[in-house]
């Protein structure tokens, strides 16, 4: 049984992967809608973990809130207008939760973080792939980073062994395998940028440094999602892995940390091509 899953696993990579990285290197509209989709997949599995008694019609506003941003950023609008519009919307939601929802529920707070949780890596990733070089290199990092941190932080783990990460929340994850990943993870990232800028480019190991640990700090919050909902998949649409949630917890708050990093530098110049992202 075992075995089996594994070969299940290892065919849905190969046939997802090669379409993702497909997809970022072609940027544009086809980049957009597999943000747009993959957040629209989020926001299901959100729901099909923790929406299972809410009313539908509150379901459907939170759907809706994020459909508009969906068309917002399917048709080019990537600045701080876009973000403003999902902290706005959020801002929204939560306020008509805190008027509708009893005191001691936290159901609709909860479904309502849900659009939050969806939209802005999707902001993220539109924006910070734009529509150069520059910014297919910037993704490329940040996939190498977060790729990078699952699997050596596995094999870190496996080998070295020793002190539990977070017991309570993911029993499998140790401390050697939380560092390991990290290192390996912004060595693979700054080969990346080195190899596109054509020269070593030292400064993009702090930033990789601090996307390993957002990735597994964003694992971590979807296993204690899972676990405060009882249920071991976020969902059964990717065989052999569980949900798209399970695949992409780390890189959707990864790649917000880079957006979030981006906006505070005014773009990706140490990218070795500028990328800038709109104000």
């Amino acid at each position: 049984m075992a075995s089996s899953n594994f070969v299940t696993r290892v065919i849905s990579a190969l046939i997802l992967a090669p379409v993702a990285l497909g997809l970022t290197w072609a940027g544009g509209v086809p980049f957009r809608l597999l943000a747009i989709v993959t957040s629209a997949a989020i926001l299901y599995e959100w729901f099909t973990m923790f929406g299972r008694q809410a009313p539908a019609f509150w379901k459907a506003c939170i759907a809706s809130a994020l459909g508009l941003t969906s068309l917002a950023l399917l048709f080019g609008l990537t600045g701080t207008a876009a973000l403003a519009m999902i902290l706005g919307l959020y801002v929204v939601l939560a306020v008509i939760a805190s008027v509708t929802a009893k005191r001691e529920d936290s159901l609709s707070h909860t479904l309502a973080f849900g659009f939050l949780y969806a939209s802005l890596p999707a902001l993220a990733m539109i924006a910070i792939r734009g529509s150069g070089a520059g910014g297919l290199a910037a993704l490329l990092f940040l996939f190498a980073v977060v790729w990078g941190t699952d699997i050596f932080a596995y094999f870190s783990g496996k080998a070295i062994g020793g002190p539990k990460l977070a017991p309570s929340i993911s029993p499998g994850k140790t401390w050697s395998g939380a560092i390991g990943g990290a290192l390996l993870a912004s060595l693979c990232g700054f080969a990346v940028i080195s190899l596109h800028a054509g020269h070593s480019v030292w400064a993009v190991l702090p930033i990789a440094l601090l996307l390993s640990i957002a990735a597994q700090l964003g694992d971590l919050f979807e296993s204690g999602a899972k676990r405060r909902a009882g249920v071991k998949d976020s969902s059964h649409l990717i065989p052999g892995h569980g949900g798209v949630l399970d695949r992409v917890d780390g890189l959707v708050v990864a790649a917000v940390c880079l957006y979030a990093i981006g906006l505070s530098l005014g773009g990706f110049d140490v990218f070795g091509e500028t990328v800038l992202l709109q104000r």
